[in-house]
Order: structure tokens, then C-alpha cells, then sequence
């Protein structure tokens, strides 16, 4: 670990805002960034046996789609309380998505967010929190139940500007 921690504190003015001067974690004073309205796109997948899916409306537990769009809702509004150094944001808008695919189900989530900072780790929240809660619905039908592939898809507005995936795997 200290090799990783000392190349963290060489490049930290080049791209680790989150570190201070000594290298130690920090939140982002945002207080000079203009306010802007962002918008952040995110993905994951929850890998299901056909028979469990097909069952996702009608398990045990109940509604397991509804479940999870509303925990994804839920944990977006409360980022700051999952991420250590995010911000508390008043979001505007959330949207959880779940799609049924071959091997299982697509989550989709989309958050809005006039702010100076913002939208991209709330879209993330909210679908890792929409695949935890579905996992846990499928849990006692499936134990191979698998979460994989959270990616950021887009982000608008900001400083940094407009972000895309080109690829399906991992942003260079």
C-alpha cells in the first residue's frame, strides 16, 4: 500500500481532487463552481437463471422490479450517506429502469441535479442499490444470483463537460 499511497500524492493536483496536500482523503470544497443542471446515465446487470427471472414480478418476497426501483430511488437521494466525500444533493429527479435480458436483468438509472457538483455517483447508487435489493429478493430461489458490469453510461453539464461510453468494457 504505500507505494500506491505515495503515487497518489505525486499526482494528486493532476487528477485526485479528492486528496489534500499531504495526501489524505477530503471532500471538495465546491463553494467557487458555478450551478449548473447535470444529468448522469448508469448501468448494471444482475445475472439470473431464466426460471428465476421469469418469476420477478411473482417471488415469495413480492414484486421484486418494484422493490428495486424504489431502493434505487431511495439509496440516489442518500449518496452522500454511502460515498464518504460526496456531497448531500438535492436531486430533482431520479429514474430506475429494469429491463428483462437474456441472462438475467439490465438496471438503468438517470438523475438530474441543478448543482455545483453532482449526478454521476448518484446514478451509480441508485442502480447498485437497485441490483443489491433484487438480489436480496431472489436470494432464497437463487443463491447464483450475480451483480456485475456498474458502469457510468453519460454525464452532462459541469465543468468538465459531457462524458459518453464508447466502449462496453472499461473508459481509458
Amino acid at each position: 500500500m504505500p507505494a500506491v499511497r505515495n503515487s497518489l500524492k505525486m499526482n494528486r493536483e493532476e487528477s485526485f481532487s479528492h486528496l489534500d496536500a499531504g495526501g489524505r482523503a477530503r471532500m471538495v470544497d465546491v463553494s467557487e463552481k458555478p450551478v449548473s443542471r447535470r444529468t448522469a446515465e448508469a448501468s448494471c446487470r444482475v445475472l439470473l437463471g431464466a426460471e428465476t427471472a421469469s418469476r420477478l414480478d411473482a417471488l415469495p418476497k413480492g414484486d421484486a422490479y418494484a422493490v428495486a426501483r424504489i431502493a434505487g430511488v431511495q439509496a440516489a437521494k442518500r449518496t452522500a450517506d454511502w460515498i464518504p466525500l460526496a456531497h448531500p444533493l438535492a436531486l430533482e429527479d431520479v429514474q430506475v429502469d429494469i429491463e428483462r435480458v437474456a441472462d438475467g436483468v439490465e438496471i438503468r438509472s438517470r438523475t438530474v441535479v441543478t448543482a455545483r457538483t453532482g449526478a454521476e455517483m448518484e446514478a451509480l447508487v441508485a442502480c447498485s442499490a437497485a441490483a443489491l435489493a433484487l438480489y436480496d429478493m431472489v436470494k432464497a430461489v437463487e443463491r447464483e444470483a450475480v451483480v456485475t458490469d456498474l458502469r457510468l453510461e453519460r454525464k452532462s453539464g459541469g465543468t468538465r463537460g459531457d462524458f459518453e461510453r464508447t466502449r462496453p468494457g472499461r473508459a481509458e
